[in-house]
């Protein structure tokens, strides 16, 4: 086989130059010769052969690129051609001649002639062999550059040994099988010639690269890949695809969560002298932090948790709202000042779950043209069952008061979100189901005989929280809306999707009749060329349960869109579209609330032209159907939307129907019959859909399973149905799936080579990242065609957009990332590659649907049974193979699943049954093919149908053709299962399925790693189909495996997949592909992987000879076994010698068999038939050691490390009269960590050299370099080079820098910025505030805070005492409560250590080589051992609420053996962080008391104590452990002062007991501050400095050193473990997995025979220092004048200032009130008094009070040192008015001005850039300040300028210089002077009455008289007219 190509031509070149080209099919390229000085035609007249171990693809792709060649240069490309060669596979030759196209894909001139040959697999072009093209060497010379890329165009091609199986399923393989997961129908095997022989396939990969030397390619290993075994294998003849292995559906079950939100500070809230409140509310739940008052930047940090049990989606889509509200109290709801929201769902999808310390903004949802309305700084965190979340050690304050950098927004959104407007237009709906079988419907039917539609839906979407809906429709099941609701909310939401329900309205309670979830991030795109939210005009499909209506529907949460649906509900037509909101314009709607308004109607083929689909169906094998269904007959109903369905399902669609009765004429019907395919004419008109197979009794396969007895009839489905053709969306899916399965694929070959270390897995990506390349470019090509086709929408065009640069980008990436990919990058880029593999799945969703889901229903006695759902776009049939689904036209392997909640946990597990079925779907008139997929050998019975006409779909097929094969299923092991029984173990037994047979393997007691090593036959197993394409397409086995119980019924443990590898009768059966390997298949329960099966399968066909002719079954001839057959010879595994040793430490914490304890254990331990047991404890109460520590046993295991069963460790408890009870069991997996590999003497041991090389090649000076023990010798000159410097660690820097600084400040005169810090000042708390960066004292010395265990950093210091746990009871369902801690019933301690015969020699040959030990020499003993075990507890942070308040009081308990220490007096009331403080000493024995426990509760007044969180520390390991965990080693040697040693071992001690234990040469130490350990020298200091400032000679620095480095010298390799704090989480056992807050502490240990130690560190917590500021407020300047006067009218306003240091005003302080002021001006000269408690350390004041009137006692309150000044202007009467403040951080604030004229509003806006003063450091500071405030349009403005004088005093300080409040003696501040205008009333009043008054409004007074005057005189006039009027009247 092979594929030969002719280059031709190039013509229409441009220029004249030196021209080469490059073929490349299937990742291998040739290069043609370079042609020198050509014009316009290149004729390169060269052919070039690829040798093809498989059938060629018609969608593979031939890529022809010319260039113009380049000596020195890189070549650069004219241009590229490439060609599908489907023709070529269907015609064998052809001759092409077209244009090349450039990097942009557009045609260019240039074009190229070519000829391909294609000689397929049958050999029809002759034979040829292999060699004739890797041998023919001169072939390379003559053609110019021949550049060998791959090593492997071999289907099964492998890396190591290179057996290359021709029917190989499984990827690369060694000799020896590989792991491997569902690998079904993945590779591809070569069809034989059929003559007997087998090729001689066998290609080595050094083989492979010796022949590219020779072929002169001068190979590089970094170019090489490895192509695609798939891109081998996807063959025209795969008729069948994969099964998913994965059963039960894991959606719509509920899980734990947890919620905590920690609310810390707000800042810049709107509003003028605020009291503002946080409410935090998720769902609907809401909690409130306490009030501040009179402030814009309150301080809260208050912690809230939040605790749920729902399904993830629910949980996802839940919001998350904080709003901050103004003056809340009992009585009134306050007024709300600012909300933000986001859901839970775009928190948990952030790096570890959480914001941490992040601002939110905050804006008003009745006001949005108003902008932000302050700052909301917050933590939130998300944590599922077993996320562990790290908290970020605070790192310094000043990073987070930058709230622009540090906004709660996830990555990519802009900070400036914009209001915007979300259109939702709900047009109308179809196919509805009856929701109502009402009495009332029935009787009216009865008596009027009217019959209405049983459904009133209305459409309800929910978005953001809010909810919106239309209208009702009454009584329809298509009901119309034409209606939009419109939400407006921010943009871009931080709410991923909106809810789309149809519901059913109802007098009591609606109910959803289906749910679709609309994600915003799929129908959008943020990129710079992105697009809003858009979507539709679109039909979106609903599922849910099945259509059949109940009162009590079970499956109702599958409507509300929990769960995958499972049966189609109706479908709805929406559009969505966002217009972003231009707030600025005035005719804008100012709230937020939903809105629902009508729209007009849209055409009927807006969403595409209607199409008539058909959908064909054929049942090949119904088996494994579970029994308990009862053995009534059986049907198969296939639906697709509602046709096919029996229950109210429809055969032609409503549009149909509307067009007749509006009077049209048919001719659309009968135009779409005429297009219908010829050879069915008008007959298919009124073909009648057969959408259900007909009944049939099931027959029994085994205990289990019934199987339907279809032998060679098998039944079909067909159904016609009707849709809008959308088909291009599903076609592009198609193409984007098809990448990411090829990618999914390679990427998991990739880690297979990396996890079975195999060579060269950078090859094999190469070529995965190859292929998606020319994936990518490929979809671009395709997916650019019926750009104009009907009914495409705008999210159609953006998507295609979007898809195409994101594909063509990732080609790019791919070519990029491929020639980065080197041996030691593999596993990096392969993290990339992964990226790549989730884009493309995620764009291949479409978020519009077209075709709804097909689902097979299995129905027995009218009941609804199992179901399976397969998207309609995986069988749609398309004429592009690319675009074709994955699963059309092939056979199919279904498992039946339950619906709902009853597939949920163990009836999951189970299989409903296993169908084999064929699917084909596409448009009626392309059906002519429908039936090519099928496996061959069959004929057609059609339906009769009237007068001999036959209709065209068969309704059944019977087969002809029928092949007879024997099945030989060797199984030999299976590993790690599930326990199934109370014991701990299980009684396992597997079951084989094939076809309809089913045998089992022999039962065995009592294990999990089962060693059946039995051969089950199947004879005369009848498969139906052509005998070829059955060799290469097999039916799959499905192996499970049970646990068998002595009653009852046996219960499933796990089950898995297999494809056999098949022998033809005619065949030779033999190497390479016989006998076959035994392979790992991944053994899977639900979800959950269960296990691995070790197994081989063959099937061998039975020819006309008979089974004689069957190659005989090789059995050992030592078998015992009777009549089970054991695995043959040619497929165990090679096995040899080993040795096993254990080493057997103790038992700890065994917990009580049947409520006896456990007295007498022993440990047995078994590997592969054989085993050791360990000596009998006598008293496991007093010494739970074991008195013999090493014993072994020797064991046949396989030479292949991959195959090593499993070690099975018991513990047994020894009773009276010779009986024992088991305790519980371990299983170890896998043996490889504990073989022990004899280090390589010859090869240097460069990792370690590599680290010493920076430090240490400098020492060396290129001196001597001996090879031979790998050693790194140093030079000692006398003088060492100034580079040694290097590795000096100066231990007296600090001291010479304290120095500098104090030479500084005496040069520098005045400055004195920096104060030095006494060194008496600093204590433990400096050191570790240094170390996690938030001191702003000194920088002391460090020591290392780790934020986890401290065992999880040293490798759970297992460094040779391993710890396994020994488990008892079965494993539960996923979500069952039984934890994998609930089963441990105690810890077996010792260590394995593995070896080939004999013992490698060096070992045994050394002086102190002790043979009763082993491999384990030089282990300490193990008698019991007492300690001082010393526990230090720093703090605890974030700790779970425990009291209705939302707070704990926590206390520290300690547990260690017997001994509990309380610390219940010493309780921190209401804290969620606080500071313990506090040292622990306990006196413990090891072994018995080896287990301490650091737990946290919550002190209550009345009632038990609760427990908050737990912490346990195995002591014994740290003990032991080579890494010395008992006292961690200090950064420095010191002997007195908070930094003093205190181990009571010094430096040089620890380092002669380390050195001798490690046989290690040293330590020597050496003049001039050297000293040598091994091969390596250090340097250091010296002296050192005792109480009195002496200086004394000392080696200890020198010491400390080489400890420091320890893990650098030769033979330690152990990293020593450094002073330290550990951070470890507390768990709770009532809420597993979910941590309760985390402990910072650690624990130190001297063994008791030693010197003692000295006191313990003081760590108590840091009193807060007392100080005293003293505010001085002298004058005011330019304050708004508020008030007017009443008689004059001016402004004038009543100063007064007022000003408060601590967070709730409780200590604020008034001058006097400045009377009248004109100008702004006050005069005070008053005095504020403010004492605080202040921590240095953390910048914060400490307050105490009680809370309410009812708390018990004091709360302790940690709040910014902020002083807030306020001017106000005082009124008699009415309440004060607020004018405006500053608030002054008094670490951080502004220098005041001189001057007021120099004070400005810049003070407080620009803060960030002007210089800032402390006034720790300052203590005195003078000057004027701005007052600011918000005018109405929310704008800073400036409202008056104080000048004030700050003095900070300590306690002491302030007693010797006392000074008085306001003005008062001591230290009295003299009257201020105010001018008179203030007093002018009492004095002269009328005086000031004409002064003001006549002054200003004289013409005023004078107008009014003139007008009092006017109206008199008419008044006259009116009253006396009446009577002038009748006197004249009567004439009198």
């Amino acid at each position: 086989m092979a594929l030969i190509v002719h280059l031709r031509t190039v013509t229409d070149l441009r220029g004249k130059g030196d021209r080469i080209a490059k073929v490349a099919f299937r990742g291998l390229s040739f290069y043609t010769r370079v042609l020198e000085n050509c014009e316009d035609e290149a004729r390169f007249n060269e052919s070039f052969r690829w040798p093809i171990a498989s059938n060629v693809d018609g969608n593979e792709m031939l890529e022809i690129q010319v260039f113009n060649y380049s000596k020195v240069f890189t070549n650069r490309l004219i241009g590229t051609f490439r060609m599908v060669l489907q023709k070529v596979v269907e015609e064998g030759q052809l001759e092409v001649s077209d244009t090349l196209i450039d990097d942009n894909n557009s045609a260019i001139r240039t074009c190229v002639s070519i000829e391909i040959k294609y000689q397929a697999m049958d050999g029809t072009v002759g034979a040829w062999n292999d060699n004739e093209f890797l041998d023919d060497s001169n072939r390379s010379e003559n053609d110019g550059a021949f550049q060998f890329e791959t090593d492997s165009l071999l289907s099964g091609h492998s890396q190591g040994s290179g057996v290359i199986k021709s029917n190989d399923f499984f990827s690369y393989r060694t000799g020896k099988g590989v792991f491997s997961a569902m690998k079904l129908g993945k590779i591809r095997p070569p069809k034989e010639d059929h003559k007997g022989k087998d090729e001689p396939a066998i290609l080595e990969t050094e083989d492979l690269d010796r022949k590219a030397m020779r072929l002169g390619g001068g190979l590089d290993p970094d170019t090489i890949s490895l192509a695609s075994v798939t891109a081998v294998t996807t063959n025209v003849s795969n008729k069948r695809s994969k099964p998913d292995i994965k059963m039960e559906p894991s959606a719509g079950r509920p899980m734990d969560y947890q919620v905590s939100i920690t609310i810390i500070e707000a800042r810049q809230l709107v509003g003028l002298n605020m009291d503002p409140v946080v409410c935090v509310e998720i769902g609907d739940e809401k909690k409130y932090t306490s009030m501040k008052e009179s402030t814009n930047c309150p301080y809260y940090n208050e912690y809230f948790v939040f605790d749920f049990h729902v399904p993830p989606d629910v949980m996802f889509d839940k919001i998350i709202k904080l709003s901050v509200i103004h003056s809340k109290n009992l009585l009134r709801s306050g007024t709300l000042v600012g909300t933000f929201k986001l859901d839970v769902g775009t928190v948990y999808s952030q790096q570890e779950h959480q914001f941490y310390h992040k601002w939110a903004i905050l804006s008003d949802p009745d006001d949005i043209t108003a902008g932000v309305k302050g700052y909301l700084k917050c933590d939130i965190a998300v944590v599922g069952k077993g996320d562990n979340i790290k908290t970020p050690h605070k790192a310094n304050e000043t990073d987070e008061d930058d709230i622009e950098g540090n906004l709660l927004l996830p990555e990519g959104v802009p900070s400036e979100r914009q209001w915007a407007r979300f259109y939702v237009k709900i047009y109308r709906a179809e196919g509805l189901p009856k929701m109502n079988t009402s009495l009332m419907a029935n009787v009216k039917k009865a008596f009027i005989g009217e019959n209405k539609d049983l459904v009133d839906p209305y459409v309800q979407v929910l978005f953001a929280g809010q909810k919106g809906k239309t209208s009702v429709q009454k009584s329809s099941y298509e009901p119309i809306w034409n209606e939009q609701i419109i939400f407006t909310e921010m943009f871009p939401p931080l709410c991923k999707r909106m809810k789309i329900q149809i519901r059913d309205s109802d007098k009591v309670n609606d109910v959803a009749i289906g749910t679709h979830f609309i994600d915003l991030r799929k129908i959008a795109n943020d990129g710079d060329k992105g697009f809003l939210p858009t979507l539709g005009p679109a039909w979106v499909n609903m599922y849910g349960s099945t259509r059949n209506y109940t009162l009590m529907d079970e499956h109702q949460d599958l409507n509300e869109g929990l769960g995958e649906g499972v049966s189609f509900r109706a479908r709805l037509l929406i559009s969505i579209a966002v217009e972003i909101l231009d707030t600025t314009s005035t005719e804008i709607m100012n709230s937020t609330d939903v809105q629902t308004e009508g729209i007009q109607n849209i055409s009927e083929n807006v969403t595409g032209k209607i199409e008539e689909f058909f959908l064909f169906g054929a049942f090949l094998e119904a088996t494994m159907i579970d029994r308990k269904i009862g053995d009534k007959p059986i049907t198969f109903e296939v639906t697709i939307g509602n046709y096919g369905n029996q229950i109210d399902g429809v055969n032609k669609p409503a549009m149909h129907k509307k067009k007749k009765e509006g009077g049209e004429s048919d001719e659309e019907e009968s135009e779409l019959i005429q297009n219908s395919s010829e050879d069915e004419t008008e007959d298919d008109g009124d073909m009648v859909s057969v959408s259900s197979t007909p009944p049939m009794k099931p027959v029994i396969t085994d205990r289990n399973y019934f199987h339907l007895p279809y032998f060679e009839k098998k039944p079909c489905t067909y159904i016609k149905s009707w849709w809008q053709d959308q088909r291009r969306r599903l076609y592009n899916a198609n193409i984007m799936d098809k990448i990411a399965d090829k990618l999914e694929e390679g990427l998991n070959d990739v880690q297979e080579i990396i996890k079975t270390e195999k060579a060269y897995p950078e090859r094999r990506l190469r070529g995965v990242l190859e292929e998606l390349g020319s994936g990518c470019s490929r979809f671009v090509t395709l997916a650019d065609k019926d750009q104009n086709q009907a009914g495409r929408t705008r999210l159609d065009r953006e998507r295609l957009k979007f898809c195409m640069r994101e594909l063509e980008n990732m080609s790019q990436q791919a070519k990029t990332i491929r020639s980065q990919v080197k041996k030691n990058t593999v596993k990096d880029k392969l993290k990339l590659v992964q990226n790549f593999l989730q884009k493309l799945r995620f764009l291949a969703e479409e978020p519009q649907h077209s075709i709804p889901e097909v689902f097979i229903w299995m129905i027995s006695n009218n009941k609804r049974i199992a179901y399976a759902r397969i998207p309609s776009k995986d069988i749609l049939y398309s004429i592009v193979d690319e675009e074709m689904g994955k699963e059309c036209g092939k056979v199919k392997t279904v498992f039946l699943k339950l619906p709902g909640k009853k597939g949920f946990g163990p009836a999951g597990w189970t299989v409903q049954a296993k169908m084999e079925i064929y699917l084909w779907l596409g448009l009626n008139k392309q059906r002519k093919d429908f039936l090519s997929g099928l496996p061959n050998g069959f004929e057609e019975n059609k339906a009769l149908k009237g007068p001999g006409l036959q209709s065209f779909p068969p309704i059944s097929l019977t087969y002809t053709m029928k092949q007879i094969f024997q099945l030989r299923v060797h199984m030999y092991q299976a590993r790690s299962l599930f326990a199934a029984d109370s014991s701990g173990l299980s009684d396992p037994f597997a079951r084989v399925f094939f076809s309809t047979h089913s045998q089992c393997t022999e039962v065995l007691n009592e294990t999990l790693c089962p060693t059946w090593d039995q051969l089950l036959v199947f004879d005369h197993v009848e498969l139906y189909g052509e005998a070829s394409e059955l060799r290469d397409d097999p039916p799959i086995i499905v192996i499970e495996i049970y646990d068998q119980d002595t009653v009852g019924k046996a219960e499933f443990i796990g089950r898995t997949f297999a494809k056999p590898i098949t022998k033809m009768s005619d065949e030779h059966y033999g190497p390479p592909r016989f006998p076959p390997q035994l392979e790992y298949y991944q053994i899977y329960r639900g979800n959950c992987t269960a296990g691995d099966l070790l197994a081989a399968f063959e099937l061998l066909q039975i020819g006309p000879g008979g089974k004689a002719e069957l190659p005989p079954i090789d059995v050992p001839t030592d078998s015992e076994k009777g009549p089970i057959l054991p695995v043959p010879m040619g497929v165990r595994p090679v096995l040899s010698k080993y040795r096993i040793e254990v080493l057997f430490w103790g038992l700890r914490d065994l917990k009580r068999v049947n409520l006896a304890q456990v007295d007498r254990p022993r440990v047995d331990i078994e590997c592969a038939g054989k085993g050791v047991q360990s000596a009998v404890i006598q008293n496991y109460k007093k010494n739970p050691n074991f008195s013999t520590l090493v014993k072994w046993f020797e064991v046949d295991l396989p030479e292949n490390e991959l195959l090593h069963p499993p070690l099975n460790i018991r513990v047994v408890d020894c009773r009276a009269f010779g009986r024992y009870t088991l305790v519980g069991s371990h299983a170890v997996g896998s043996l490889r960590k504990f073989i022990y590999r004899a280090p390589d003497r010859n090869a240097n041991n460069w990792a370690t050299a590599a680290k010493l090389m920076n430090g240490y090649m400098a020492l060396t000076n290129g001196g001597p370099y001996s090879r031979h023990t790998g050693e790194i010798v140093v030079n000692m000159e006398p003088e060492p080079p100034v580079k040694k410097m290097e590795t000096v660690v100066k231990l007296d820097a600090v001291k010479d820098k304290e120095k500098e600084k104090k030479k500084k400040k005496k040069k520098g005169g005045e400055e004195i910025e920096e104060e030095e810090p006494d060194e008496s000042m600093l204590d433990w708390w400096s050191k570790y505030f240094a170390s996690i960066e938030t001191l702003k004292e000194v920088k002391s010395y460090f020591l290392q805070v780790y934020n986890k265990e401290l065992e999880n950093e040293y490798d759970n210091f297992e460094d040779w005492l391993h710890t396994f746990n020994l488990y008892r009871g079965k494993i539960g369902d996923d979500d069952d409560s039984v934890t994998e801690d609930e089963r441990i019933v105690g810890r077996y301690k010792g260590s394995l250590c593995v070896y080939k015969m004999p013992l490698p020699e060096d070992v045994t040959k050394e002086a102190s080589f002790d043979p009763n030990f082993g491999m384990f020499q030089g282990i300490p003993n193990n008698d019991p051992v007492n300690v001082l075990v010393r526990v230090y507890v720093v703090r605890a942070t974030d700790l779970h609420p425990a009291d209705i308040n939302g707070k704990a009081d926590p206390y520290v308990v300690i547990k260690l053996g017997k001994t509990e220490i309380k610390d219940k007096e010493n309780y921190i009331s209401k804290q969620l962080n606080p500071v313990f403080g506090k040292s622990f000493d306990i006196e413990a024995t090891f072994p018995m008391e080896s287990m301490l426990t650091v737990a946290v509760f919550d002190w209550d007044l009345v009632g038990t104590d609760d427990l908050i969180g737990e912490t346990k520390i195995d002591l014994e390991n740290r003990y032991y452990s080579k890494h010395r965990a008992t006292c961690g080693i200090s950064q420095s040697y010191a002997i007195h002062g908070y930094n003093a040693w205190r181990d009571p071992m010094k430096p040089t001690q620890i380092l002669t007991k380390l050195c001798k234990e490690a046989k290690v040469d040293g330590p020597h130490f050496g003049p001039g501050g050297r000293v040598k350990v091994a091969n390596r020298v250090f340097l250091g200091p010296t002296e050192i400095e005792d109480e009195n400032g002496l200086k004394k000679q000392t080696d200890e620095h020198l010491a400390l050193t080489v400890l420091h480095h320890w893990e650098e010298i030769p033979h330690a390799f152990y990293k020593l473990v450094p002073e330290h704090v550990e951070t470890r989480p507390l768990l709770n056992p009532d809420k597993p997995g979910i941590e309760q807050g985390r402990i910072e502490m650690w624990v130190d240990m001297f063994p008791m025979d030693m010197p003692a130690p000295g006191p313990a560190i003081d760590i108590s917590p840091r009193k807060p220092k007392k100080y005293e500021l003293r505010v001085i407020i002298w004058n005011t300047d330019e304050v708004i004048l508020e008030d007017d006067d009443y008689f004059t009218g001016e402004k004038s306003s009543d100063i007064f200032v007022r000003g408060w240091l601590k967070g709730q005003q409780e200590d604020k302080q008034d001058t006097d009130v400045h009377y009248h002021s004109l100008t702004g001006e006050g005069n005070f000269n008053w005095r504020f008094i403010f004492p605080f408690d202040y921590l240095v350390a953390e910048e914060k004041i400490v307050i105490s009070k009680k809370e309410s009137m009812f708390s018990w006692d004091e709360t302790e309150y940690k709040i910014p040192a902020r002083l807030t000044l306020q001017v106000w202007d005082a009124d008699h009467f009415s309440a004060d008015d607020f004018l405006g403040a500053i608030e002054l951080d008094l670490n951080r604030f502004p220098r005041g001005a001189k001057t007021a004229k120099q004070c400005s509003i810049d003070m407080v806006v620009n803060e960030q850039e002007l210089p800032t003063v402390s006034i720790f450091k300052q203590k005195r500071v003078k000057g004027w300040w701005p007052f600011v405030a918000r005018n109405e349009n929310d704008e800073m403005e400036l409202t008056g300028k104080v000048e004030a004088e700050l003095h900070l005093l300590t306690a002491e300080e302030a007693e010797k210089s006392p000074a008085g409040l306001a003005r008062n003696e001591p230290d009295p501040l003299e009257k201020p002077n105010r001018p008179d205008t203030s007093f002018i009333w009492f004095m002269n009043p009328l005086k000031s009455i004409r002064y003001f008054i006549w002054h200003n409004y004289r013409w005023l007074i004078l107008k009014i008289l003139a007008l009092v005057l006017l109206l008199l005189m008419l008044g006259l006039f009116l009253y006396s007219m009446p009577g002038y009027l009748v006197k004249k009247l009567l004439g009198a």
